[in-house]
């Protein structure tokens, strides 16, 4: 007997292939009725963005910290130091 996460997970992998089914259909229509070519690379991207690397995960999480801390030089300056060597790091 399957347990719920398993049949949770089965439907939703059928639910995004159902949407990307439909997203490829309204991509070859924009195609094949002579829109620019870049049109549906750009609908892909709007509707399936990347997402955010753990690079900008990171920045954003440490932006939250600092934010509560800003009052505390403490914690303000050990994670400024820490952003900076984020923000060094190349995206992936």
């Amino acid at each position: 007997m399957q347990d719920h996460s398993t049949k949770y997970a089965l439907a939703r992998q059928a639910a995004q292939w159902g949407a990307d089914q439909e997203l490829e259909a309204c991509c070859e229509w924009f195609q094949s009725n002579g829109y620019h070519e870049f049109l549906p690379d750009k609908l892909r991207a709007a509707r399936r963005p990347k997402p955010p690397s753990l690079k900008e995960q990171a920045l954003e999480a440490l932006s939250h910290l600092l934010d509560g801390a800003a009052h505390s030089m403490d914690t303000t300056e050990p994670a400024d130091y820490i952003r900076r060597a984020l923000e060094a790091l190349p995206n992936d």
